[in-house]
């Protein structure tokens, strides 16, 4: 089995490229979702507490999630404390998921810290969805309900798009109107031959 990596700056059609890929019937690992399931745990909420404090926190077990984000995006120091407490169970999980679908040529693993934390390195082959920064920045305003600034804030926290496109095995140009189904097709009959 293959593990294939999948990854693209915020806002530029991942999960769209993801349900092209499950449709086909490929496993498919979000990391993103995975990781938002951490959030129902006690121990985990515990350490989140630890490292932001209860200024984050609704309730005693209910996180805002803006006030994360807005708390890490400006503090890399609390930024890298969260993703040492995600990053290593995400992998752990993504171990499991694989032992699952042993059978399967391959399975995805979309993230889109991908190269910034190493998961790279841990991945047969990679595929990046490109789309160009005034694009993302539109749908994410759309998407996210959120200013300009906090959108390029959380940006700056990534490795710049075309660095990843440069770096991948394989890319997706995912501009409305662009083959994305195709793209797709593709990359699947290359990646089970």
């Amino acid at each position: 089995m293959i593990r294939v990596g999948i990854t693209g700056g915020m806002g530029c059609g991942k999960s769209t490229v993801m349900a092209e890929f499950h449709r086909l019937g490929v496993p498919c690992f979000v990391s993103d979702i995975v990781a938002a399931s951490y959030y129902n745990d006690i121990f985990f909420l515990d350490g989140l507490r630890a490292l932001l404090g209860n200024d984050v926190f609704i309730d005693d077990v209910t996180v805002d999630k803006r006030a994360v984000a807005a708390k890490v995006f400006a503090d890399k120091a609390l930024l890298q404390g969260l993703n040492a407490m995600i990053h290593p169970r995400v992998m752990e999980d993504f171990n499991h998921f694989c032992l699952q679908h042993s059978d399967e040529p391959y399975v995805l693993f979309e993230s889109a810290i991908l190269y910034d934390y190493g998961f790279d390195r841990l991945m047969d082959k990679v595929i990046c969805v490109y789309l160009d920064f005034e694009e993302r920045l539109q749908r994410l305003k759309l998407r996210d309900g959120v200013g300009e600034e906090a959108i390029r804030a959380r940006i700056a926290n990534q490795l710049p798009a075309e660095e990843m496109m440069m770096k991948a095995d394989y890319v997706i140009l995912n501009y409305e109107g662009n083959p994305r189904r195709r793209q797709v097709e593709y990359i699947d009959k290359l990646l089970k031959q």
